[in-house]
């Protein structure tokens, strides 16, 4: 999440989650068809997961917020097939191809879909953990123009370690491209008061799941 519409944690102004009984999956028959040419595109291996979430993120506000959660899969998806040279904008426009494709030596068959399994993220680690269970850490104030995972809310607070989460892809320079640069990551606990100032619940706490290059010693 960069600075963004997207990270819209502790933003005011857009009124209370409505949580709907019984949602579906899907509501209606494009929202699959998106879904599979999600899954199915991923297989290129032409981008990450944190690229795939960095061209949601940055679509224009006004989008961002018209859009529903598929129609937003199905434009950052339209980015990124742009984005790899995989189809030009103007095909797009047209809705149709203007030229030959581009041949991925790659034939997905609905064995390979089904077989398909989430891909894990831990990696060996690099070195010791700096912090542990207990430590007092500080989030880095930080506003990257780029893709990164903790939230603007979080951001210059105080916290305490609660779980070391092992070692794991660092998603702020997977999602540019800049490789995987494991990292060690920490579940982190914060007070709301610490978080939203002294008119806050004082009862409620906020844990958030946070890379070591975003916390310094406290």
């Amino acid at each position: 999440m960069t600075n963004s519409i997207h990270d819209m944690g502790g933003m005011h102004g857009f009124g209370p989650v409505e949580s709907e009984p019984d949602e579906p999956v899907f509501h209606a028959d494009w929202e699959k068809r998106v879904y599979a040419l999600q899954r199915a595109m991923g297989a290129t291996g032409l981008w990450t997961i944190d690229g795939w979430r960095a061209s949601l993120e940055n679509l224009p506000p006004l989008a961002y917020l018209a859009a529903s959660y598929y129609k937003r899969w199905f434009l950052g998806l339209e980015r990124r097939v742009v984005a790899h040279g995989l189809v030009g904008e103007d095909e797009i426009a047209a809705g149709r191809p203007l030229r030959p494709g581009i041949r991925l030596n790659r034939r997905m068959t609905l064995d390979d879909a089904k077989a398909m399994s989430f891909a894990h993220f831990d990696r060996r680690t690099p070195g010791p953990a700096r912090f542990k269970a207990g430590d007092a850490v500080r989030t880095k104030k930080i506003h990257p123009a780029t893709h990164t995972r903790l939230p603007r809310y979080a951001r210059g607070k105080l916290g305490m370690v609660e779980a070391v989460r092992g070692c794991h892809v660092f998603p702020d320079t997977a999602a540019v491209g800049a490789g995987e640069n494991p990292q060690w990551l920490y579940a982190v606990v914060f007070t709301a008061r610490e978080l939203w100032g002294q008119e806050a619940d004082p009862s409620i706490k906020v844990s958030i799941e946070a890379f070591e290059p975003y916390l310094v010693p406290a």
